[in-house]
């Protein structure tokens, strides 16, 4: 029977050693390696969890300068708050911001804002180390909630060969971004979908079920070529919990799935289109949507697209750091980033943040903690 007990060398235990010595020489040391051999199975099937929740904390700041290669060509010339000559995504970064935004339109007049040109701008942003959120319009130029129009090539497609074509387009995309070796984190499809997309046939409220398809087809694009992209479903109007409700049920009852929502806030578009009296309410009732979409839809939101009045810059950046605040610490830790729309765009668009080629007051907002 000796024989058949070994201490932790390998030898026969010595003679007038006990049983319970036995089982303490022997089994002992072979449990406290199955203990480390476990502990060391849980570490590394652990690990992908915690490096994400590790890397998934950051707050992002960022803008959509989609705009910056055509305004150059035009002869327009950025500058800093000293008055030193600076590219435009150099300029977000020195702001302070860590990330931008790209709209892609599909067949656009002079390139601008196609894949090709998206591609140097998202170069750019490599370049700074500033990580890229892709905003498809699946459109020739502008879509939103007012127009959703059907790119020319695209117009006698059926709804199949739609959801083919745009999944096609996708893929084309964001292919070219990954052989680039672009840091695309977030995907949007569709761009302000409150009524949909890729009108009439993408329409909301008259055919639910095909705008569903088209997200459906456009998301599982964005996996295929970047698994861990986040989809983004961008609606407007951040502050009025009926129409995302309407839109996010649409797509969970036809078996969409999607990571994050995307909301513009406005508070001069709210208080314009009467969905609040002032940027309080907006602020106010923009935290309690993203509150909203969590605790229903178990998905956290980012503010994709935002702007104050460039005319009153004083007033604008309270508004603004308002909002980054409210973003940040006032929705349970739900809200991931804040972007604010085209801020070097002057002239017609009241809500620009640059005045003579510069940053205005606005801008320091970012740079707040």
């Amino acid at each position: 029977m000796e024989t058949l007990y070994r201490d932790a060398d390998g030898e026969p235990p010595a003679r007038g050693i006990t049983y319970y010595q036995i089982i303490t020489i022997t089994f002992i040391p072979l449990l406290d390696m199955i203990k480390r051999q476990l502990f060391l199975l849980l570490f590394f099937a652990m690990a992908p969890f915690y490096g994400h929740a590790q890397t998934d904390t950051t707050f992002w700041l960022g803008a959509d300068i989609s705009g910056t290669t055509e305004m150059e060509a035009n002869g327009k010339r950025f500058y800093n708050t000293n008055g030193n000559l600076r590219e435009n995504t150099a300029l977000m970064h020195e702001l302070g911001l860590n990330s931008v935004r790209l709209r892609v339109w599909v067949n656009p007049r002079g390139g601008w804002s196609g894949k090709d040109d998206v591609l140097e701008m998202a170069k750019r942003a490599k370049y700074y180390g500033m990580p890229v959120m892709i905003d498809f319009h699946y459109s020739d130029w502008w879509a939103d909630p007012g127009k959703q129009h059907i790119p020319a090539a695209w117009q006698y497609l059926s709804y199949d060969e739609m959801r083919w074509q745009l999944a096609l387009h996708t893929r084309d995309v964001l292919q070219l971004l990954k052989e680039n070796n672009i840091d695309v984190r977030w995907v949007q499809v569709g761009n302000e979908t409150t009524h949909g997309f890729l009108w009439p046939m993408g329409r909301a409220e008259k055919n639910m079920a095909q705008y569903a398809g088209l997200t459906k087809a456009g998301a599982e694009a964005v996996k295929q070529v970047f698994p861990e992209a986040k989809v983004i479903i961008h609606l407007d109007g951040g502050c009025d919990q009926k129409r995302y409700d309407f839109i996010l049920d649409g797509l969970k009852q036809n078996g969409v799935e999607w990571d994050i929502v995307g909301l513009s806030v406005y508070p001069y578009w709210d208080i314009k289109a009467g969905l609040e009296t002032d940027w309080h309410g907006t602020v106010r009732d923009f935290t309690a949507n993203i509150k909203h979409i969590y605790e229903k839809y178990g998905t956290e939101s980012m503010m994709v697209e935002t702007g104050v009045e460039v005319s009153k810059p004083d007033e604008g950046k309270r508004i603004l750091s308002a909002i980054i605040r409210a973003a940040r610490n006032d929705s349970d830790g739900h809200c991931r980033g804040v972007y604010y729309w085209a801020p070097e765009l002057e002239g017609a668009y009241p809500l620009g943040a640059f005045q003579n080629g510069r940053p205005t007051t606005i801008m320091d907002a970012f740079s707040e903690k």
